[in-house]
């Protein structure tokens, strides 16, 4: 026990030390006089459940809002020669570079009466009229929702109307029962943004890419939705649950509510997924839909007798330790963008799930999830920058509290660790 707890200790300590994390404010538009040749840029829509930020480069923050806010928003995307497809380039300073950073260029509220003129701008692009929702996982604060889809779309190559549904994330490794609260708190936001967007004759197909705990979200809302009226709405055709860090048994029951008329599902796996293997720890053994082997049973079944797709990426390579970041890669969202262009079924069994860090770590909003949760960050942070700036920022709230509940954490940080170190 001890020595357990002198483990947690070292690696908090190394946590603490400042580093050059991200500056605040990145989506904060910049005074662009004119395009640098190579740049790309993406128009989205967002819409959030979160509380307004007084920071107008924050726009809002991991609280929770009053009423569904909507933002016409723009992205710059550096040249493709200066970034890797998949990665994210954020600002070492202010203002950003377009040249070299991912940096706002209009940031406007919308009301939502005039979500359908913004739809009939964006899907003339387009000949399908399609509209892309993505709904983000645990862990993000808003810019890294806003700069993640951004390079998805742009990745992906897709003719798409994108559209964010951003849910109050507190962009913590310590907020999981937060966060996960705040999923259930936005499942009538996103069910009304789907709504909306069926009924919208601009539109005319919706495609709905989850991941992580936004699968819950996404599934608790379409469930609603199929309760409330009989059945989901036919133009939302596809929905793709990537990494979903979701129950099992939760995941059939939202399944079997959603009728026989419901989207054609897309399950992403992948065997190797640290962050969902500390997840089902966490969860009391909990298996987790994202963590199953669709090769066997009963999950081969099953699948197939729901007709659900699946795309296994145990054997793509990952760039993160935990092997959860795999659906934003480059190689993933591009073929994921002609898939979607030609219509064609998104499962082939080649492609993958994915996003950043821990983003699956702790339990519920008490002392002894927290101190779980220190312990399974505390190995992320040792490698991480974003995770150390955030770290520090919750140690004072754990007080005693971690003290007492050390060691009880402690054997949750082995499943990371050997992500990390592997398996020395």
């Amino acid at each position: 026990m001890r020595s357990s707890r002198g483990m947690l200790a070292a690696l908090l300590i190394l946590a603490l030390p400042a580093c050059s994390g991200r500056p605040s404010g990145v989506l904060l538009p910049i005074a662009q006089i004119e395009q640098i040749p190579g740049t790309s840029r993406v128009d989205m829509l967002v819409a959030t459940t979160r509380k307004s930020a007084t920071d107008r480069g924050v726009l809002f923050s991991g609280e929770r809002g009053d009423a569904v806010t909507y933002t016409d928003l723009a992205i710059s995307i550096p040249p493709d020669a200066t970034r890797q497809p998949g990665s994210v380039q954020w600002p070492k300073s202010l203002p950003g570079n377009p040249a070299t950073d991912f940096v706002a260029l209009r940031a406007e509220p919308v009301d939502r009466s005039k979500v359908a003129a913004w739809t009939g701008r964006a899907v003339r692009r387009g000949a399908k009229r399609h509209v892309l929702v993505f709904v983000h996982g645990f862990n993000n604060k808003f810019e890294d929702a806003v700069f993640r889809f951004a390079q998805i779309v742009h990745d992906s190559g897709a003719e798409v109307a994108p559209v964010l549904f951003t849910w109050p994330s507190r962009g913590s490794v310590l907020a999981y029962g937060y966060d996960r609260e705040s999923t259930n708190f936005s499942r009538n936001g996103l069910e009304t943004l789907l709504r909306d967007l069926a009924q919208d004759p601009n539109v005319g197909e919706v495609t709905v890419l989850a991941h992580s705990m936004g699968n819950w979200l996404t599934l608790e809302s379409l469930r609603q939705m199929a309760i409330r009226d009989r059945r989901v709405a036919p133009k939302i055709r596809n929905v793709i649950l990537a990494a979903p860090d979701v129950d099992m048994d939760l995941a059939r029951a939202a399944f079997h509510d959603m009728g026989k008329d419901r989207p054609r599902l897309t399950l992403m796996v992948s065997n190797d997924d640290q962050a969902l293997a500390v997840s089902r720890l966490v969860w009391g053994d909990s298996v987790r839909l994202g963590a199953i082997d669709p090769n066997v049973e009963p999950y081969r079944s099953e699948l197939e007798r729901e007709n659900i797709g699946v795309l296994n990426l145990t054997t793509v390579k990952s760039v993160d330790a935990l092997n959860h970041g795999k659906f934003a890669s480059g190689d993933v969202v591009a073929l994921l963008g002609k898939r979607l262009a030609d219509g064609q079924p998104i499962s082939d069994g080649q492609v993958g799930i994915g996003d950043h860090l821990v983003r699956t770590a702790a339990g519920a909003a008490s002392t002894v999830a927290t101190g779980a949760a220190l312990a399974v960050a505390a190995p992320v942070a040792l490698i991480d920058p974003q995770t150390r700036e955030t770290y520090g920022e919750h140690l004072s709230n754990v007080g005693s509290g971690l003290r007492d509940t050390a060691g009880s954490g402690a054997d949750l940080a082995s499943a990371p660790m050997r992500a990390i170190t592997g398996g020395r």
